[in-house]
């Protein structure tokens, strides 16, 4: 009898070691072969899967996205307003090792979307959605008095996914092992200045 594949549990098992690899050697070391190596497969066992290590790259954006989603749900469950705001800031912060690896998927992925607009448009809409949470979490906060600043819910809304997106950058750079860049206290000095 055949041995049952499950072959959703393979592709996560194939983003788990790229990001393995990602984080050990880099974008440019993760070939396929390594990357088959690193999750115990045979190099051909790829293929089926994901044909090309763009292939590759573009699922494991769109899982690291949706697994922060999934967080975000979690802990925004209930929640309103600046509470709102600050637990869906803290998931997509890069506050530990696994969101920093997260990070080393997320920023080969928009490399590559600058020449492809096939990518360029899954990081639009990725974005677009994470932007409208914000602007609502802003919207509710105003509502309730706790964001009080005459800077537009726009702009405010802009100027924290830009941050969020740049703390990626700086965690993915920094030296290995460091995860404390003071992330947090950057998210409670925007937080303080758009209640003030």
């Amino acid at each position: 009898m055949p041995k049952i594949v499950d072959h959703d549990q393979r592709r996560l098992e194939l983003v788990d070691a790229t990001w393995r690899i990602i984080a050990r050697l880099g974008i440019e070391s993760a070939t396929m072969r390594e990357i088959a190596l690193e999750a115990g497969f045979a190099n051909g066992a790829l293929k089926p899967y994901f044909p090309t290590k763009d292939d590759l790259l573009t699922f494991a954006f769109g899982h690291v996205f949706n697994r922060t989603n999934e967080r975000i749900a979690e802990v925004t469950e209930g929640l309103a307003g600046l509470p709102a705001l600050r637990a869906f800031c803290v998931e997509v912060l890069p506050l530990d090792e696994e969101r920093i690896n997260e990070a080393r998927i997320v920023i080969p992925f928009w490399q590559k979307a600058i020449n492809d607009p096939h990518k360029a448009r899954i990081h639009r809409e990725s974005m677009e959605q994470w932007l409208a949470a914000i602007q609502q979490h802003l919207a509710e906060a105003r509502q309730a008095g706790a964001v009080t600043t005459a800077v537009n819910d726009a702009a405010l809304g802009g100027q924290l996914l830009n941050l969020l997106l740049g703390a990626q950058i700086a965690a993915a750079l920094a030296p290995e092992g460091q995860v404390e860049l003071g992330l947090n206290e950057q998210l409670e000095g925007f937080l303080t200045l758009v209640a003030g």
